[in-house]
């Protein structure tokens, strides 16, 4: 049986964490984290990265270290307060030197280290800073919760909360965890993962496996999240297997693989709806259910197509049920349906059946989207501020899910003054 559990990256076997402050933000507040193999020897991880093609210098470093230590890794290193993005050969050269400090302060290879970096596209981190830091939050990691909350802590950027969670559950007669941290809150609209995220397991998965099972994982939780539609420079996604379970996964489709895949997702889904509900702006947390699709690649890609419009996010930032504009959402996605099949709901409100309107009471539909206090703006949402649209297109098996945000004044106001 799946278990959640109050904790992080530190709470599979095998890894510690840490997070510093190394003066990379101005407000002084803590800017560098560190997850590493408990042993500081590279373990089996898998990873995926944005498609943007104005990369930061980290995901072009990190992917080709990842090819040329053979999917081994031995931390994840990550800074906040600068992207490294759009900063060319400069940039790229401190990215270089912060792998080689790093392997230096763990006592392994360059190509064995991950970088990621959060923050303002454009601006190198100082790489004195760099230099003198890393060694400190080497020092500092531990398997502790309170460490993987410290570097859960120090990779927020303008998320109001931090994002971390476990899992667990019995496989082979063992006990297996699965653990992540991730951050985000603004320019997310993932093709691949999320801003930033590190997910740890202790059982020992084949690579090749890890990153088909990391894949699917990603496919139904970060790539089906968005807050404003913009995808980010330094997306990124690297998920590390220590093995210290002694629970062997080398087959697809096993019990094992199952149940250790089931583990990752519910982790990854997770993390993925905490960026959702952290929105920049957000007063409600947005989940789009569609079903009886072709395919659930067409339920998904219906789903996310909904969750994203500007217009339907801005009618439920305006309490408007304004249904038309999720149907015309749900038709611009680009899978195939009968548009006589379509049925929409907002809550336990009917509001379209077989493709025509239904009487519904408008005012109650707009009371059961009202979400949180106008009172107090400020506050992290709860599971309890959600507004739900379900979508029925047909008959099909396919069905998907996807999770976004209203669209605010204050997402405006946070977005026009981000550099300034």
């Amino acid at each position: 049986m799946v278990t959640k559990i109050d904790a992080g990256v530190t709470a599979p076997k095998g890894f510690k964490a840490g997070g510093h402050t190394a003066g990379f933000k101005p407000s002084g507040l803590p800017d560098l984290a560190i997850v590493l193999a408990e042993d500081n020897k590279a373990v089996t991880a898998a990873a995926l990265f944005t498609k943007n093609l104005l990369r930061a210098a980290p995901v072009d470093i990190s992917e080709q270290n990842l090819k040329q230590s053979d999917g081994m890794v031995a931390a994840v290193v990550l800074n906040s307060g600068q992207a490294n993005a759009g900063t060319g050969t400069d940039g790229f050269a401190d990215g270089i030197k912060t792998t080689e400090l790093a392997a230096e302060a763990i006592g392994c290879q360059p190509s064995d280290v991950f970088i990621c970096s959060t923050g303002v596209i454009g601006k190198r981190f100082d790489i004195n800073l760099m230099r003198e830091a890393l060694p400190k939050v080497v020092s500092q990691a531990s398997s502790t919760v309170e460490s993987g909350t410290a570097a859960a802590t120090a990779i927020m950027t303008t998320d109001l909360k931090l994002k971390q969670i476990a899992f667990q559950d019995e496989v082979a007669g063992s006990t297996v965890t699965a653990g992540g941290m991730c951050k985000g809150s603004g320019m997310i609209h993932p093709d691949m993962a999320t801003m930033l995220g590190v997910v740890t397991c202790d059982a020992d998965v084949e690579k090749g496996l890890l990153h088909k099972m990391l894949k699917r994982a990603v496919d139904r939780s970060f790539n089906a999240i968005t807050v404003d539609g913009d995808t980010s420079t330094n997306d990124v996604v690297c998920a590390m297997c220590s093995g210290a379970s002694k629970v062997v996964v080398q087959v697809e489709n096993s019990p094992e693989a199952k149940a250790v895949e089931s583990l990752l997702t519910a982790t990854c889904i997770h993390l993925a709806k905490s960026i959702a509900r952290d929105g920049e702006g957000a007063t409600v947390l947005v989940e789009v259910q569609v079903s009886g699709a072709n395919t659930e690649a067409d339920a998904r890609a219906i789903a996310k197509s909904i969750a994203s419009s500007s217009l339907v996010k801005a009618a439920i930032f305006g309490r408007d049920p304004n249904w038309g504009r999720i149907a015309a959402a749900a038709g611009m996605a680009g899978a195939k349906f009968d548009i006589n099949d379509l049925e929409i709901r907002l809550g336990d409100y009917l509001l379209m059946s077989k493709g025509n309107p239904v009487p519904f009471d408008a005012k109650d539909a707009s009371l059961y989207m009202k979400g949180k206090s106008e009172a107090a703006p400020e506050d992290y949402l709860t599971e309890h501020d959600t507004v739900a649209i379900t979508v029925k297109v047909g008959n099909g098996e396919g069905s998907g899910v996807a999770w976004g945000c209203d669209l605010s004044y204050k997402y405006v106001e946070i977005n026009a003054e981000y550099t300034t």
